[in-house]
């Protein structure tokens, strides 16, 4: 039996079903359990199917399913399934990790090159555009409707940049084309989830683009934001969007870097490369990882340290 149908058949035998994304998930991640939730609650109407996330950004609370995520992880219950989407390692599952831990089995789909596997059955496709387009695969296309479309077309244009990023491949042109074809309101769903930002996003991305400087004689761009940075606009962690993607269009760099602190001395750090530097090997000495061209981690400490020591690393690869 190979993996396809070994997961089909686990997905048909179990009675209760939840589903595990990443901290701060973005749009990949809550397109794609929330893709599943909708395909398993279609061939599975009986079953108990739960997504469980931290949180589900403003922007996709449109998609079908997301009035019912759960951001509860206190309850104490043991599943017969637990499917671990777009998480590179069972840390990245935050709090939420105790359902992998009780469940009776576990199934990972990813795409991050940095996953080694951390349940029963691992897929991580390292080449693919995105955890949507690696679950497109498992789903039967005869038992798929709007409602699914939509979930996975918002993921997989949230990794690609709408389909301009490196890892956007004839594979997923295509698959695009099948969701579309399902009904999927391209346009409406990219200015809405994509482009579009809150007026805190906007000042927020003020005061980081302000703050950025140029190192590595101009081939790295790094900025920095505080937590009274956020207090003053009264910004969150989601509000960070966009930031470090538009950092990485400065004409002449190769990487950008985006750090800002989520607790007194803790930092989250966004990683982006243009085409040379392998951002993913320099996330992994932070505790983080990702893709060879997007990878973020954390770390405690001294931000312009960090800063001075990732510029090094770069140029290093440089």
């Amino acid at each position: 039996m190979d993996k396809k149908q070994q997961i089909r058949q686990w997905w048909a035998e179990a009675d209760s079903i939840v589903i595990l994304g990443h901290v701060h998930p973005d749009g990949d991640c809550v397109g794609s359990c929330l893709g599943l939730w909708n395909y398993l609650k279609k061939i599975r109407p009986e079953a108990e199917v739960q997504v469980r996330l931290e949180n589900c950004p403003a922007e996709f609370a449109f998609l079908p399913g997301a009035d019912r995520i759960s951001f509860d992880f206190s309850e104490e219950k043991a599943y017969d399934l637990c499917m671990c989407l777009d998480a590179g390692d069972a840390l990245r599952l935050g709090d939420a990790v105790r359902y992998l831990k009780s469940a009776s089995r576990s199934i990972c789909l990813d795409h991050h090159v940095t996953n080694k596997g951390f349940c029963d059955i691992n897929v991580v496709e390292p080449h693919a555009s995105s955890t949507s387009e690696v679950l497109a695969e498992y789903l039967d296309p005869e038992q798929m409707n709007k409602d699914i479309a939509d979930c996975l077309y918002l993921g997989i244009i949230h990794d690609t940049g709408v389909f301009k990023y490196d890892c956007t491949s004839e594979k997923t042109m295509c698959l695009a084309g099948r969701l579309i074809s399902l009904g999927v309101d391209t346009r409406q769903m990219i200015d809405d989830t994509f482009y579009r930002k809150s007026f805190v996003q906007n000042r927020l991305m003020g005061a980081a683009l302000l703050k950025a400087r140029l190192l590595c004689g101009g081939r790295m761009i790094a900025s920095f934001l505080s937590a009274a940075e956020f207090r003053q606009y009264e910004a969150t962690p989601a509000d960070t969007e966009g930031i470090v993607a538009q950092l990485k269009l400065t004409a002449g760099t190769e990487v950008a870097m985006f750090l800002y602190e989520t607790a007194p001395g803790l930092y989250k750090i966004s990683l982006r490369s243009e085409s040379v530097v392998d951002v993913s090997r320099i996330a992994a000495q932070y505790g983080g990882g990702g893709h060879v061209r997007a990878s973020g981690g954390r770390f405690e400490g001294d931000p312009e340290e960090v800063i001075a020591q990732v510029a090094e690393a770069v140029s290093l690869q440089l």
